[in-house]
């Protein structure tokens, strides 16, 4: 559409020309003076073609602007109501861990099966598992004791080799903003940075039940039934700390530091004072 020197008139100005425009402004030539206006806001109320033909289409495209801006103010709007509803559920989070009392045994250890091992570290996250009786049979089991200072580790076993020589594969602290409690579907994932991965053999070098022991029965080692189980805040922070010992890679090394040192923050934990691992397997 060519609007250079079509014919308008202006309820001010009268009877003019067009000679220029662009997206956002057009310039018209009055009897006396050239005036600018906002292109194509000006037509309709104030300005208007003297080409019915012309005028036809210009209004098409001024509808179709309108039902732009219509659409772009919709979401416009529609983006606030997120962002206020995220802002509550931030204000939410944060009264749930301003109010959250550190539990003595907030760490998951977690049985990989042939599968897991792999896609746990593929998609950085653990299923809780499902709910076997009663009135919320079938639903997700919602991993409670987990929150912000928590961290799962990744263990596996051979299915020739016995429970005493379960491996530790792998730990990530949970995501930042996870908490057990709130958990619907089960799945726990990872924390965007605090995430480590064990070679095979750093693997083989990480026993569990060097670190974990039953004090009801401090030589035994089994496991018997359920995919996890929590366990002491004081035994996740010695596996951490072998870790960092255990990594050659100089990165890899400093983001098991990191780790640690992130890990005895949140959970109050003075490294110096941190006692030597005494699990089963160092009870026998």
């Amino acid at each position: 559409m060519n609007l250079i020197n079509k014919k308008v008139t202006h309820k001010l100005f009268g009877i003019g020309s067009i000679v220029k425009y662009n997206d956002s402004s057009i310039e018209i030539h009055f009897a006396s003076e050239n005036k600018k206006f906002v292109f194509p806001d000006v037509f309709g109320k104030h300005l208007k073609l003297h080409d019915k033909s012309v005028a036809n289409s210009l209004e098409k495209i001024i509808e179709k602007k309108e039902m732009e801006q219509k659409e772009e103010e919709r979401k416009k709007e529609e983006e606030k109501k997120l962002q206020r509803k995220n802002q509550e559920l931030r204000w939410g989070l944060e009264k749930l861990m301003k109010n959250h009392k550190l539990h003595s045994e907030s760490q998951m250890v977690f049985w990989c099966d042939t599968e897991e091992q792999n896609s746990s570290f593929l998609e950085w996250k653990v299923f809780s598992g499902v709910i076997k009786s009663g009135n919320n049979k079938g639903k997700p089991t919602k991993p409670t004791r987990l929150h912000q200072n928590s961290a799962v580790l990744l263990t596996a076993i051979d299915s020739s080799m016995p429970e005493k020589d379960r491996r530790i594969l792998g730990v990530y602290m949970v995501n930042e903003d996870f908490i057990g409690k709130l958990c619907e579907d089960g799945y726990i994932p990872a924390h965007s940075k605090y995430r480590l991965q064990l070679t095979e053999q750093e693997s083989n070098q990480m026993l569990f039940w060097e670190y974990y022991v039953n004090e009801r029965s401090s030589k035994k080692m089994t496991w018997n039934t359920g995919k996890y189980r929590y366990f002491d805040n004081l035994w996740m922070a010695q596996i951490l700390l072998d870790i960092v010992s255990l990594k050659s890679d100089p990165k890899e090394r400093e983001l098991a530091q990191q780790f640690f040192e992130h890990f005895c923050k949140m959970n109050l934990i003075t490294a110096e004072e941190l006692p030597k691992p005494n699990g089963a397997l160092m009870r026998m």
